[in-house]
């Protein structure tokens, strides 16, 4: 089996490719930095809703997955709720493994 996608968090934070927290996320989206967000799925309500509203208005992928405790242990933090990926080729790499893991459910 390929390797779980948010072994991949580690190596696009290091590349200097992510952002974490909202404020940032969303200044990522709105900035046209962001290639793909994600948001873990106990985020609160209203964070996934401005998240999905700003993506959706910006036209960035968004995947909702996980939980803040595994989003925060990929980049060696605590709990991240949402992230943006910056760069287009770790973005569609993870969104890929995202996908695969889906479909194999």
């Amino acid at each position: 089996m390929s390797q779980h996608w948010t072994s991949t968090l580690g190596l696009v934070q290091r590349a200097g490719a992510l952002v974490t927290g909202e404020e940032q996320v969303i200044k990522a989206i709105q900035s046209n930095k962001a290639k793909l967000v994600i948001v873990a799925s106990d985020a609160s309500s209203g964070t996934l809703k401005k998240m999905t509203d700003k993506t959706t208005f910006y036209r960035v992928r968004l995947a909702v997955v996980s939980d803040r405790e595994t989003l925060g242990h990929a980049l060696g933090k605590h709990e991240r709720v949402s992230i943006a990926v910056m760069d287009q080729g770790f973005a569609t790499s993870i969104m890929n493994r995202i996908q695969k893991e889906l479909d194999g459910q």
